[in-house]
């Protein structure tokens, strides 16, 4: 009688799938206490407090507060960068433009405009965090501005692409007085950043 092969299944469980799930609920829960209450003011005792687990848990995702300060940045840089990646390998159309727009909006209604907010009330923050936080933003944003206008172009359509994505931005700081939920401002700002774009 031959050997019997013992096949084994890999089955996977929900704790496979929860650090993921927990960082991105801590860095949420983070971001809305650090508005709500300020950044100095906000400890890492109510940010476990808030998501209803313990110091230790948190602390095995985040050292410091500093530490889920830098991975809410890399988060929104890693998603611009790819953006950029996606827009450099596409034809320079004003479709692009529009596409990029589309998706811009989707990254600031993903945690990327809470981050903006972030960035604009806590300059002393992010200047201890070091300059690479900042330049590495700046240059992924300026890699998606040449992917839709190259530099060959006019002074104008330069800044109107770069005032496009912006303004998108600037909504969540100038609109939030506005009687609109966030999306329905990020929606209304996206129509407008449409009428920035350089003609076709």
């Amino acid at each position: 009688m031959g050997k019997q092969r013992v096949i084994v299944f890999a089955v996977s469980t929900p704790t496979a799938v929860e650090p993921p799930r927990t960082r991105e609920r801590i860095l949420d829960a983070a971001l809305a206490l650090f508005a709500e209450k300020g950044y100095d003011a906000t400890s890492m005792r109510e940010i476990a407090e808030q998501l209803g687990i313990t110091k230790a848990a948190l602390y095995y995702h985040f050292d410091s507060k500093a530490d889920i300060v830098r991975a809410m940045l890399a988060d929104t840089e890693r998603r611009v960068a790819e953006l950029a990646a996606w827009a450099q390998q596409q034809p320079c159309t004003p479709d692009l433009s529009r596409q990029v727009l589309a998706r811009w909006s989707d990254i600031m209604q993903a945690r990327g405009l809470a981050a903006f907010r972030f960035v604009v009330a806590n300059r002393a923050v992010i200047d201890e965090l070091g300059p690479e936080r900042h330049d590495g933003m700046h240059a992924c944003v300026g890699d998606l501005c040449t992917a839709l206008v190259p530099a060959s172009a006019s002074v104008e359509d330069q800044l109107r692409i770069r005032l496009a994505l912006m303004s998108i931005n600037m909504a969540g700081l100038v609109g939030t007085d506005i009687d609109a939920d966030e999306s329905d401002l990020l929606t209304a700002a996206r129509r407008l950043a449409l009428e920035l774009l350089p003609d076709a």
